[in-house]
Protein backbone atom coordinates (compact mmCIF):
# COMPACT_ATOMS: atom_id res chain seq x y z
CA UNK A 1 0.00 0.00 0.00
CA UNK A 2 8.94 0.75 0.82
CA UNK A 3 12.30 1.02 0.96
CA UNK A 4 13.78 -1.80 1.63
CA UNK A 5 14.89 -4.92 0.03
CA UNK A 6 13.35 -5.72 -3.13
CA UNK A 7 11.57 -9.27 -3.70
CA UNK A 8 12.04 -11.39 -6.40
CA UNK A 9 8.55 -11.55 -7.77
CA UNK A 10 6.32 -13.75 -9.32
CA UNK A 11 3.60 -11.36 -10.95
CA UNK A 12 0.58 -11.79 -12.72
CA UNK A 13 1.12 -9.73 -15.93
CA UNK A 14 -2.38 -10.04 -17.21
CA UNK A 15 -4.26 -6.88 -18.60
CA UNK A 16 -5.66 -4.16 -16.84
CA UNK A 17 -9.42 -4.38 -17.94
CA UNK A 18 -12.82 -2.76 -17.73
CA UNK A 19 -10.82 0.52 -16.58
CA UNK A 20 -11.93 4.06 -17.36
CA UNK A 21 -9.13 5.91 -19.02
CA UNK A 22 -9.09 9.69 -18.00
CA UNK A 23 -7.45 12.13 -20.56
CA UNK A 24 -5.55 15.03 -18.48
CA UNK A 25 -6.51 18.31 -18.90
CA UNK A 26 -3.70 20.43 -18.59
CA UNK A 27 -5.90 23.61 -18.40
CA UNK A 28 -7.40 21.61 -15.45
CA UNK A 29 -6.18 23.45 -12.11
CA UNK A 30 -7.32 23.53 -8.48
CA UNK A 31 -7.53 26.91 -6.94
CA UNK A 32 -6.89 26.89 -3.10
CA UNK A 33 -8.41 30.22 -1.15
CA UNK A 34 -7.40 29.68 2.50
CA UNK A 35 -10.59 31.81 4.05
CA UNK A 36 -8.21 32.37 7.52
CA UNK A 37 -11.19 32.73 9.30
CA UNK A 38 -9.49 30.55 11.96
CA UNK A 39 -6.54 27.96 11.90
CA UNK A 40 -8.08 24.14 12.65
CA UNK A 41 -7.87 22.72 15.84
CA UNK A 42 -5.06 19.82 15.58
CA UNK A 43 -4.25 20.50 11.91
CA UNK A 44 -0.78 21.37 12.22
CA UNK A 45 -1.80 25.13 11.59
CA UNK A 46 -3.62 24.71 8.14
CA UNK A 47 -6.04 27.33 7.28
CA UNK A 48 -9.79 26.56 6.63
CA UNK A 49 -9.95 26.23 2.91
CA UNK A 50 -12.12 25.67 0.05
CA UNK A 51 -11.48 24.83 -3.40
CA UNK A 52 -12.38 26.18 -6.38
CA UNK A 53 -13.15 23.39 -9.00
CA UNK A 54 -16.48 21.68 -10.30
CA UNK A 55 -14.78 18.04 -10.46
CA UNK A 56 -12.39 15.60 -9.26
CA UNK A 57 -11.17 12.24 -10.21
CA UNK A 58 -10.63 9.56 -7.71
CA UNK A 59 -8.76 6.51 -8.29
CA UNK A 60 -9.64 3.67 -6.12
CA UNK A 61 -9.10 0.23 -6.18
CA UNK A 62 -12.24 -1.70 -5.66
CA UNK A 63 -11.00 -3.25 -2.54
CA UNK A 64 -13.16 -3.39 0.79
CA UNK A 65 -13.24 -2.17 2.94
CA UNK A 66 -11.11 0.49 2.06
CA UNK A 67 -13.27 1.94 -1.25
CA UNK A 68 -14.53 -0.06 -4.01
CA UNK A 69 -18.07 -0.26 -6.10
CA UNK A 70 -21.04 -2.28 -4.59
CA UNK A 71 -23.16 -4.26 -7.28
CA UNK A 72 -25.88 -1.44 -6.98
CA UNK A 73 -23.08 0.60 -8.73
CA UNK A 74 -22.35 3.06 -5.50
CA UNK A 75 -19.20 4.08 -4.49
CA UNK A 76 -18.90 2.78 -1.06
CA UNK A 77 -15.75 2.42 1.60
CA UNK A 78 -14.12 4.23 4.69
CA UNK A 79 -11.60 5.75 2.36
CA UNK A 80 -13.82 6.61 -0.56
CA UNK A 81 -16.60 8.38 2.53
CA UNK A 82 -13.83 10.04 4.31
CA UNK A 83 -13.39 12.15 0.58
CA UNK A 84 -16.50 11.90 -0.24
CA UNK A 85 -17.01 13.98 3.11
CA UNK A 86 -13.85 16.36 2.79
CA UNK A 87 -14.37 17.44 -0.75
CA UNK A 88 -17.92 18.01 -0.55
CA UNK A 89 -17.70 20.18 2.40
CA UNK A 90 -14.99 22.22 0.25
CA UNK A 91 -17.48 22.79 -2.29
CA UNK A 92 -16.24 20.23 -4.73
CA UNK A 93 -19.43 19.36 -6.82
CA UNK A 94 -19.12 16.66 -8.67
CA UNK A 95 -16.16 12.84 -7.65
CA UNK A 96 -15.90 11.24 -10.57
CA UNK A 97 -14.57 7.55 -8.90
CA UNK A 98 -12.34 5.15 -11.46
CA UNK A 99 -12.28 1.74 -10.24
CA UNK A 100 -8.43 0.09 -10.81
CA UNK A 101 -6.27 -2.22 -9.78
CA UNK A 102 -4.32 -1.27 -6.84
CA UNK A 103 -1.16 -0.84 -8.07
CA UNK A 104 -2.26 1.13 -10.81
CA UNK A 105 -3.11 3.65 -8.66
CA UNK A 106 0.11 5.70 -8.10
CA UNK A 107 1.37 5.05 -10.94
CA UNK A 108 -2.02 6.82 -12.77
CA UNK A 109 -1.62 9.63 -10.00
CA UNK A 110 1.70 10.21 -11.28
CA UNK A 111 0.57 10.15 -15.14
CA UNK A 112 -2.37 12.99 -14.37
CA UNK A 113 -5.28 10.33 -14.43
CA UNK A 114 -6.29 11.22 -11.30
CA UNK A 115 -6.54 14.09 -8.98
CA UNK A 116 -6.49 11.94 -5.90
CA UNK A 117 -6.57 8.58 -5.11
CA UNK A 118 -7.52 6.79 -1.76
CA UNK A 119 -8.08 3.21 -1.38
CA UNK A 120 -6.28 1.55 1.77
CA UNK A 121 -2.57 2.86 0.60
CA UNK A 122 -0.29 2.64 3.37
CA UNK A 123 2.04 5.91 3.96
CA UNK A 124 5.64 4.79 3.65
CA UNK A 125 8.67 7.13 3.16
CA UNK A 126 9.73 5.47 -0.32
CA UNK A 127 6.42 6.39 -1.49
CA UNK A 128 6.68 9.41 -0.27
CA UNK A 129 9.47 10.34 -2.36
CA UNK A 130 6.61 9.95 -5.60
CA UNK A 131 3.33 11.37 -3.92
CA UNK A 132 2.10 13.97 -1.54
CA UNK A 133 0.16 12.37 1.22
CA UNK A 134 -2.83 13.60 3.18
CA UNK A 135 -2.38 12.82 6.69
CA UNK A 136 -3.16 9.20 7.99
CA UNK A 137 -6.87 8.46 8.12
CA UNK A 138 -6.72 5.38 10.61
CA UNK A 139 -3.99 2.63 11.17
CA UNK A 140 -4.02 -1.13 10.56
CA UNK A 141 -1.77 -3.82 11.13
CA UNK A 142 -0.65 -6.73 8.90
CA UNK A 143 -2.88 -9.85 8.93
CA UNK A 144 -2.76 -13.26 7.23
CA UNK A 145 -5.42 -15.10 5.81
CA UNK A 146 -5.26 -19.51 5.61
CA UNK A 147 -7.00 -22.11 4.65
CA UNK A 148 -9.66 -22.84 7.39
CA UNK A 149 -7.90 -25.06 10.53
CA UNK A 150 -4.58 -23.25 9.24
CA UNK A 151 -3.26 -26.77 8.18
CA UNK A 152 0.04 -25.44 7.81
CA UNK A 153 0.13 -23.72 10.80
CA UNK A 154 1.50 -20.27 9.70
CA UNK A 155 1.89 -17.89 12.51
CA UNK A 156 4.29 -15.25 11.18
CA UNK A 157 6.65 -14.96 8.36
CA UNK A 158 9.24 -17.34 10.69
CA UNK A 159 7.05 -20.15 9.82
CA UNK A 160 7.43 -19.56 6.11
CA UNK A 161 10.88 -19.10 6.01
CA UNK A 162 11.56 -22.57 8.55
CA UNK A 163 8.95 -24.65 5.81
CA UNK A 164 10.70 -23.98 2.09
CA UNK A 165 7.16 -25.72 0.73
CA UNK A 166 4.83 -22.76 2.13
CA UNK A 167 4.00 -20.09 -0.28
CA UNK A 168 2.25 -17.08 0.79
CA UNK A 169 1.14 -14.36 -1.46
CA UNK A 170 -0.52 -10.34 -1.68
CA UNK A 171 -1.88 -8.14 -4.12
CA UNK A 172 1.14 -6.48 -6.32
CA UNK A 173 2.48 -3.18 -5.06
CA UNK A 174 0.92 -3.48 -1.29
CA UNK A 175 2.77 -2.21 1.53
CA UNK A 176 1.69 -6.03 2.87
CA UNK A 177 3.86 -8.28 0.88
CA UNK A 178 6.30 -5.92 0.85
CA UNK A 179 6.70 -6.48 4.68
CA UNK A 180 6.60 -10.34 3.46
CA UNK A 181 9.40 -9.34 1.10
CA UNK A 182 11.60 -7.62 3.87
CA UNK A 183 10.99 -10.35 6.52
CA UNK A 184 12.84 -12.74 3.86
CA UNK A 185 10.13 -14.22 2.24
CA UNK A 186 10.93 -14.03 -1.79
CA UNK A 187 11.19 -15.98 -4.43
CA UNK A 188 8.78 -18.71 -5.21
CA UNK A 189 7.54 -18.32 -1.87
CA UNK A 190 5.89 -15.09 -2.16
CA UNK A 191 3.53 -14.69 -5.10
CA UNK A 192 2.00 -11.38 -6.06
CA UNK A 193 -1.46 -11.01 -7.66
CA UNK A 194 -2.68 -7.97 -9.77
CA UNK A 195 -5.94 -7.62 -7.09
CA UNK A 196 -7.60 -9.32 -4.52
CA UNK A 197 -9.63 -11.27 -5.71
CA UNK A 198 -6.90 -12.87 -8.03
CA UNK A 199 -5.37 -13.30 -4.79
CA UNK A 200 -7.96 -14.54 -3.14
CA UNK A 201 -8.62 -17.69 -5.75
CA UNK A 202 -5.06 -18.76 -5.40
CA UNK A 203 -6.07 -19.16 -1.60
CA UNK A 204 -9.35 -21.26 -2.38
CA UNK A 205 -7.43 -22.88 -5.07
CA UNK A 206 -5.06 -23.99 -2.95
CA UNK A 207 -1.91 -22.45 -5.16
CA UNK A 208 -0.72 -20.70 -1.91
CA UNK A 209 -1.40 -21.13 1.90
CA UNK A 210 -1.71 -17.89 3.16
CA UNK A 211 -2.10 -14.52 1.93
CA UNK A 212 -0.82 -11.03 3.75
CA UNK A 213 -3.69 -8.07 4.04
CA UNK A 214 -4.24 -5.35 6.10
CA UNK A 215 -6.88 -6.15 8.95
CA UNK A 216 -9.76 -4.13 7.38
CA UNK A 217 -9.49 -6.50 4.09
CA UNK A 218 -8.84 -9.46 5.99
CA UNK A 219 -12.01 -8.88 8.06
CA UNK A 220 -13.97 -7.75 5.10
CA UNK A 221 -13.28 -11.23 2.81
CA UNK A 222 -14.47 -12.75 5.86
CA UNK A 223 -17.81 -11.48 5.87
CA UNK A 224 -18.62 -12.87 2.53
CA UNK A 225 -20.61 -16.16 3.12
CA UNK A 226 -19.15 -17.91 -0.19
CA UNK A 227 -15.57 -17.66 1.84
CA UNK A 228 -16.63 -18.03 5.88
CA UNK A 229 -16.14 -21.60 5.61
CA UNK A 230 -13.24 -22.17 3.02
CA UNK A 231 -10.84 -19.60 4.75
CA UNK A 232 -9.91 -17.83 8.36
CA UNK A 233 -7.40 -15.22 10.06
CA UNK A 234 -4.51 -16.80 11.20
CA UNK A 235 -4.80 -16.34 15.41
CA UNK A 236 -1.93 -15.56 16.42
CA UNK A 237 -0.17 -13.77 13.71
CA UNK A 238 2.96 -11.85 14.09
CA UNK A 239 3.68 -9.48 11.39
CA UNK A 240 6.36 -6.96 10.48
CA UNK A 241 8.34 -5.78 13.56
CA UNK A 242 10.37 -2.88 13.90
CA UNK A 243 14.49 -3.91 13.96
CA UNK A 244 15.05 -1.99 16.85
CA UNK A 245 12.70 -2.59 19.63
CA UNK A 246 10.59 -5.77 18.19
CA UNK A 247 7.31 -3.96 18.52
CA UNK A 248 5.00 -5.05 15.89
CA UNK A 249 4.77 -2.06 13.09
CA UNK A 250 1.31 -0.10 12.76
CA UNK A 251 0.56 1.03 9.30
CA UNK A 252 -1.13 3.96 8.77
CA UNK A 253 -3.47 4.49 4.96
CA UNK A 254 -4.23 7.95 3.30
CA UNK A 255 -4.92 10.04 0.46
CA UNK A 256 -2.32 10.24 -1.82
CA UNK A 257 -1.69 13.56 -4.70
CA UNK A 258 0.78 14.60 -7.03
CA UNK A 259 3.69 16.73 -6.20
CA UNK A 260 2.77 19.68 -7.99
CA UNK A 261 -0.57 19.30 -6.15
CA UNK A 262 0.70 19.86 -2.78
CA UNK A 263 -2.13 23.14 -2.07
CA UNK A 264 -5.07 20.50 -3.02
CA UNK A 265 -3.42 17.84 -0.32
CA UNK A 266 -3.30 21.06 2.29
CA UNK A 267 -6.72 22.00 2.10
CA UNK A 268 -7.37 18.14 2.00
CA UNK A 269 -5.65 17.88 5.41
CA UNK A 270 -7.28 20.99 6.99
CA UNK A 271 -10.81 19.62 6.21
CA UNK A 272 -9.50 16.23 7.50
CA UNK A 273 -8.71 17.78 10.65
CA UNK A 274 -12.11 18.82 11.20
CA UNK A 275 -13.88 16.00 10.19
CA UNK A 276 -11.83 14.02 12.73
CA UNK A 277 -12.53 16.50 15.46
CA UNK A 278 -16.29 16.47 15.03
CA UNK A 279 -16.51 12.51 15.09
CA UNK A 280 -17.14 12.32 11.26
CA UNK A 281 -14.24 10.40 10.60
CA UNK A 282 -14.94 8.15 13.60
CA UNK A 283 -18.50 7.69 12.46
CA UNK A 284 -17.23 6.82 8.94
CA UNK A 285 -14.91 3.85 10.02
CA UNK A 286 -17.50 2.49 12.73
CA UNK A 287 -19.91 2.02 9.43
CA UNK A 288 -17.17 -0.26 8.39
CA UNK A 289 -16.15 -2.21 11.33
CA UNK A 290 -13.30 -0.14 12.27
CA UNK A 291 -13.11 0.18 16.36
CA UNK A 292 -11.92 3.57 18.14
CA UNK A 293 -8.21 1.60 19.12
CA UNK A 294 -7.65 1.92 14.90
CA UNK A 295 -8.11 5.72 14.10
CA UNK A 296 -4.96 7.41 13.24
CA UNK A 297 -3.27 9.07 16.62
CA UNK A 298 -4.17 12.88 17.40
CA UNK A 299 -1.49 15.04 16.08
CA UNK A 300 0.15 12.42 13.51
CA UNK A 301 0.82 14.08 10.16
CA UNK A 302 2.02 12.48 7.16
CA UNK A 303 5.24 14.96 7.39
CA UNK A 304 6.08 12.88 10.57
CA UNK A 305 5.33 9.15 8.97
CA UNK A 306 7.27 10.60 5.30
CA UNK A 307 10.34 11.12 7.58
CA UNK A 308 11.06 7.84 8.70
Amino acid sequence: MPGRNRPAQRVNHQNHTGNAMIKFNPKKFVAISAALAGVVTGAAGYASPTVNVDTLTVGIGNNKPWAYKDTDGEIKGINADIVKAVFQSLGVKKLNFVVSDFGSLIPGLLSKRYDVVDSGIVLTPERCKLVEFGDPELSSLDALLVAKGNPKGIHGFEDVLKNPKITIGGTRGSQQAKNAAAAGVTGDQLQQFQNTESSVAALTSHRVDGLVFTSGTANALLERPNLANEIERAKPFKGPTDPKTGEVLVSYVGAAFSKDNAALRDAFNAKLAELKADGTVQKIAAKYGFTPEEKAPDGLVSAKICAG
